[in-house]
């Protein structure tokens, strides 16, 4: 039987529905886990109180890409293209406030993972001019985040999606945490973003699972990041790759499901699009 864990990412999957109605959907579709990208919107107690009514575990969400409450928080998303602050000189301490709100939510939601966002590289600055700043916050997060047991992660991001951003490979973040070296700083391997940028995942995933370092997956079909069997990578295969090396190496995380359903939209159509998980989880 595979030892794979799956999480409904409550951001993409169930769109049709209020975000805080997302978690008793994901739950009657058998999902025991969600993460999702910011709780920041919701008190902490409302949304434990979801986690709980439904049997679920949060697994995962990111810290808040700019900003330092609610509202700051959500417009620095929504309106000012705010994708982290880890890399950017000069905000250090709004970096460094998100991350203390981050970790007060983490304690309540009972998160055992936060993903710090690095941000994108200023104009006129490269990414070598700040990459001393970037390690400098991860070495204060990961020191924070210890005291509780909690990790942090760092994610490559495809510059597709997202220009500019300063993290985009799996070599890249790899030796971002050795420079750190920090027990408690992972990596969160989107193998949608890693196919973009590199290819070869399986490859990079029998190199990189065993390191230790490898704290989270998430999978989403390539290129539309619709559903993982819609699109150029043959997931089947992948997930047997995760689950063999996982195994052999005890690896125990999750795999966060943030892909944006084909039929999202409509009534039902997150729960319809699940084919792919029911057929792998009936082929153990």
């Amino acid at each position: 039987m595979s030892r794979l864990q799956f999480a409904a990412n409550l951001s993409m999957m169930y769109p049709e529905l209020p975000f805080l109605e997302r978690f008793e959907a994901a739950a009657h579709d058998g999902f025991k886990a969600v993460e999702y990208l910011f709780p920041y919107a919701y008190p902490q107690v409302e949304l434990a109180a979801r986690l709980k009514a439904n049997d679920l575990q949060q697994v995962l969400f990111n810290a808040p890409a700019g900003g330092t409450d609610a509202d700051s928080i959500a417009a620095a998303w929504d309106t000012q293209g705010m994708r982290g602050t880890a890399c950017i000189p000069g905000r250090e301490a709004e970096f460094k406030a998100g991350i203390e709100l981050a970790l007060r939510y983490a304690e309540v939601l009972k998160s055992p993972r936060i993903h710090l966002m690095a941000g994108l590289i200023p104009e006129g600055l490269s990414r070598e001019d700040v990459q001393a700043t970037y390690v400098s916050n991860l070495r204060w997060a990961a020191s924070l985040a210890a005291k509780s047991g909690l990790d942090v992660l760092i994610e490559p991001i495809n510059t597709r999606d997202i220009p500019r951003f300063f993290l985009n490979r799996q070599d890249h973040a790899h030796e971002i945490i050795e420079e750190v070296g920090a027990r408690h700083l992972k990596v969160q391997m989107d193998l949608y973003h890693c196919q973009i940028v590199e290819g070869d995942v399986a490859m990079k995933i029998r190199k990189y699972l065993p390191t230790g370092n490898v704290g989270h997956f998430q999978i989403a079909g390539v290129p539309q990041r619709h559903e993982p069997d819609r699109g150029e990578l043959n997931y089947d295969y992948l997930f047997t790759v995760i689950d063999e090396v996982g195994t052999q190496c005890n690896w125990q995380g999750w795999i966060g499901c943030e892909y944006r359903p084909k039929n999202g939209g409509q009534p039902g159509g997150t729960s319809g699009g699940l084919g792919w998980l029911h057929n792998f989880k009936a082929g153990f």
